[in-house]
């Protein structure tokens, strides 16, 4: 492999991201080094045309970053705890996992896309893609 595609070996030493789209929440996301915790509203599709919603934190564990940017590209694994706000999850508690890649596009604007397993007890197991758009701010 090519040396630029792992000249990058360490990320900033804090991060924190504004998070608009669903990835890992609609909320704030708080990175030191390659450990981060997220807090947010989180809205998904099971069916088409029928959202259901939650309140979604978690930690997020990030490697492998990628390119020759000062903020890197990576891969991203995520464990999270949810609270269902509505339809059949209202009140009800969740767990939620994930896997993804995040792709840094421009100064703090980045794009992620992984996807999850949502497991709720007395529920079937549900797969989701999380899709995910946000703007980070970085410290060293």
């Amino acid at each position: 492999m090519g040396s630029a595609a792992f000249a990058q070996s360490r990320f900033s030493r804090q991060e924190i991201s504004i998070n608009g789209f669903r990835n890992p929440s609609i909320g704030l996301e708080y990175r030191h080094h390659a450990v981060s915790f997220h807090a947010g509203y989180y809205p998904t599709n099971f069916e088409s045309g029928v959202t259901t919603t939650f309140v979604k934190v978690g930690t997020t564990f990030w490697f492998l970053p990628i390119g020759q940017r000062e903020n890197p590209s990576s891969f991203y694994a995520s464990v999270s705890y949810l609270r269902g706000l509505s339809r059949e999850y209202e009140n009800e508690n969740a767990a939620f996992v994930d896997a993804g890649f995040r792709w840094m596009v421009w100064r703090g604007l980045n794009l992620r896309i992984g996807a999850g397993l949502l497991a709720s007890p007395g529920k079937s197991v549900k797969l989701n893609t999380t899709p995910g758009i946000s703007y980070s701010f970085f410290f060293n």
